[in-house]
């Protein structure tokens, strides 16, 4: 286990959400990574978008850290893991800097990192400097870098920005409006990295835009102390497992992918949406979340991938469906519009997608194997006469989302975070 080490770190915050700390962050990914230095991003909470496009940016995967989902000790080895072998960790955070229990917050002082917070100035002036201060006072320990005033409209307004923060608080400089460079959203946030066909160009702007403030210059070191990877046994040694990969089945965590690694299998990534089907072998399938609501005629026109996932079932091999996963296996999808969909119909009932978010939160599973710890986030509600298996149950109490068992298919709402319980994850596979 090699020691204690030390790198260049920087907590990018915000009093809120829009503010504009994902393209802050991928912005300053991309400006490290164009002068030369290895940089490692990091994203606060369960979200699988923002993530996307900083893997993008800086050319490495990106993994969430929550004190929740993930707990203290998998970011702990992150962090260390990453320490060793980059030049910059980046770590962006989730809402505002206080929002949750546990917050952004509470990580950046976990982990000692200095929090650079990311301010919209468009609808203000010399108040810029009062919510700076607040940022900076509201918790005892914070390790407080300053401020970036983001979506700026002048040099004069950046002036009066600068002179209305607190004595001594750093002026991490102004980025100005430029609409060329914004990243396109819907309804679950940014788009996902692949869908951006111009990403590259929008993350060289912003990256030029930040090259004017100064931001090459690298944060402090911090040290992060050492922590060994867990240990995890191959029970999926020898197992093919296929999992469905593209737009509309985007929502898949790299630690996902790399416990399942560890756990021994072998990975086949298939795109339903480019008319594949199963892979000749097949084990288990995973059909993780994403929007196959968006797609919906192509993919019921994959005739073929749902006669060979109903022949995978009636061989009795495991499926995980999650969120996305588990609309696709009912027999109908009603989307925004109101166009209802055929989709897999192994799972009775129907998907219907609504004008609000139906669910979000942290989720936790009690499975035969253990506990699991997970995420739901979806703006459809299903419809099934089918009896829930069992519920997720919310960390703060009361009770979760439905999880569906039906044969080998294990179906849900939650988003899994497979090293939170490799065994569990395992079973989810035969394993």
């Amino acid at each position: 286990m090699a020691g204690a080490v030390q790198c260049p770190a920087l907590f990018v915050a915000a009093p809120a959400s829009g503010q504009g700390k994902t393209t802050v962050t991928a912005a300053l990914a991309r400006l490290h990574t164009r002068l030369g230095r290895r940089v490692r991003v990091f994203k606060c909470g369960p979200d699988f978008l923002d993530p996307q496009i900083h893997a993008v940016a800086s050319g490495a995967p990106v993994h969430n850290v929550d004190l929740g989902m993930c707990g203290e000790t998998d970011i702990a080895w992150r962090l260390h893991a990453a320490a060793r072998e980059c030049d910059l960790i980046l770590v962006e955070g989730v809402m505002g800097l206080y929002d949750g229990a546990p917050s952004g917050a509470d990580i950046a002082r976990r982990f000692g990192i200095p929090v650079m917070a990311v301010i919209d100035a468009r609808a203000m002036a010399q108040t810029f400097g009062a919510v700076a201060y607040g940022l900076a006072h509201y918790l005892p320990g914070l390790p407080f870098a300053g401020v970036l005033a983001n979506h700026v409209g002048s040099a004069r307004h950046a002036e009066m920005l600068r002179a209305s923060l607190p004595e001594g608080m750093r002026w991490f400089g102004a980025v100005m409006r430029d609409a060329d460079a914004a990243l396109p959203e819907r309804h679950l946030g940014l788009m996902q990295a692949d869908e951006i066909t111009d990403l590259g160009e929008r993350l060289d702007l912003l990256a030029d835009h930040l090259q004017a403030t100064g931001a090459a210059e690298l944060p402090p070191a911090v040290e992060f102390p050492s922590v060994s990877a867990p240990a995890v046994p191959p029970l999926l040694g020898g197992k093919h497992i296929a999992i469905a990969r593209d737009a509309a089945y985007g929502f898949i965590y790299p630690a996902n992918v790399d416990t399942l690694l560890a756990l021994g299998a072998e990975l086949a990534f298939f795109s339903p949406l480019a008319g594949e089907t199963l892979p000749a072998r097949c084990d288990a399938v995973w059909l993780p979340g994403g929007y196959p609501e968006l797609h919906g005629e192509r993919l019921a026109a994959n005739t073929r991938f749902w006669a060979s996932l109903r022949a995978h079932v009636a061989a009795g091999r495991p499926v995980l469906a999650e969120c996305g996963g588990l609309m696709s296996l009912l027999e109908t999808v009603v989307d925004k519009a109101g166009a209802a969909h055929g989709f897999g119909g192994l799972l009775p009932g129907r998907a219907v997608m609504q004008k609000r978010l139906a669910a979000l939160g942290m989720q936790q599973v009690d499975l035969p194997q253990g506990r699991i710890t997970g995420h739901t986030f979806h703006y459809s509600k299903t419809e099934t006469p089918l009896a829930p298996w069992l519920h997720a149950q919310r960390p703060e109490g009361g009770e979760g989302e439905a999880i569906y068992r039906c044969g080998s298919i294990t179906a849900s709402y939650v988003h899994f975070w497979f090293p939170s319980n490799p065994l569990v994850a395992a079973g989810l596979f035969g394993g």
